[in-house]
């Protein structure tokens, strides 16, 4: 849940003679216009925010430079990589409650981070929608609204992350992100399995939440239920 000033990078990027790209899935293109501030390349799993239903599996790439345009286009026409028929229609129908979908996520992740920052148990939350978050003047800055992707870390440790992990049922435990149902994800055990005991491993005692468009009560109640099991 780190904020990166793009336009920064741009102007480092293209100072060296250097492509930047960036990858907005988190953001989607209603949130965030990299192209617009500096950099070259965008890409999205379109299987998340732009999908937005967790039916379709894709990626995009979107550039504004005709030539560079002409240099993917050749290597997507020599492997075969686009998407089918009816991925293509997913994509599409998703793209068209794009904006709408976004303002839904966006205030509840707003909301539910707000809840999570009041509660005793919780020993921070990463979100940029927070004024407390160290990349929030920038986010406002680059951003048109923070999105529905909140990190939250437990006093409590591993045990309260698992706790809470385990007994929310509006929250789904699954990976993924970006559908209109919320998902609950514990990365030291699933998304970042693989990097455990490396820099990049994240702390036992976080949970990372993708706050779907259900009624933001419905989201609240469901965490502090959980809650109710810590010890």
């Amino acid at each position: 849940m780190k904020i990166t000033d793009i336009e920064a990078l741009a102007a480092i990027a293209h100072d060296a003679g250097a492509l930047l790209v960036v990858d907005n899935t988190f953001a989607s293109p209603y949130l965030q216009t990299p192209l617009a501030l500096g950099a070259d390349v965008v890409v999205h799993s379109t299987t998340k925010y732009i999908g937005g239903h967790s039916d379709v599996v894709g990626g995009a790439i979107v550039v504004n430079d005709a030539d560079l345009a002409e240099k993917i286009g050749f290597v997507q026409f020599a492997v075969g990589a686009v998407s089918g028929p009816m991925d293509a229609f997913l994509t599409t129908r998703g793209l068209k409650t794009l904006g709408v979908r976004m303002d839904r996520h966006s205030d509840n992740g707003q909301a539910v981070a707000e809840w999570l920052l009041e509660r005793p148990e919780v020993e921070a939350v990463l979100y940029p929608g927070l004024p407390s978050h160290p990349g929030h003047e920038l986010a406002k800055k680059q951003m048109k609204k923070f999105g529905g992707m909140v990190s939250v870390q437990f006093k409590g440790g591993e045990a309260a992350a698992r706790t809470v992990a385990e007994n929310t049922s509006v929250f789904t435990l699954a990976e993924s992100l970006g559908g209109i149902e919320s998902l609950m994800n514990y990365p030291s055990e699933m998304t970042h399995a693989s990097v455990k005991g490396t820099e990049l491993a994240v702390p036992v005692n976080l949970i990372r939440l993708s706050c779907g468009i259900e009624d933001v009560e419905d989201l609240i109640a469901d965490l502090e239920r959980a809650f109710t099991f810590l010890k």
